[in-house]
């Protein structure tokens, strides 16, 4: 069953509807609030549509690698990307 959850992500505020529980989409709305932050540090100048933009590309960027059996990141790190990209879909998806 599908139910709503009420997520922050950038400040804003989001209705998200999952068959997920509340805790798995409040991690992924986490995660996406990271990997924000992380790209905002790294772009101080850059609007919220290019932070947007340029994150959504690290992660497919990481995403593929995993994929493709390059991973660029550290075997724990790779596979708590897998499980949040899961999630990920299943919120997106589910």
């Amino acid at each position: 069953m599908k139910r709503a959850v009420e997520v922050t992500i950038l400040g804003r505020q989001y209705t998200v509807r999952s068959s997920s529980s509340p805790a798995e989409v409040g991690r992924v709305a986490d995660f996406v609030n990271q990997q924000l932050a992380q790209t905002a540090k790294s772009a101080p100048t850059a609007d919220t549509l290019n932070i947007t933009v340029m994150t959504l590309l690290n992660i497919a960027g990481s995403y593929l690698q995993t994929q493709e059996g390059q991973p660029s990141l550290s075997t724990q790190d790779q596979r708590q990307l897998e499980l949040l990209l899961e999630r990920i879909d299943s919120v997106i998806g589910g």
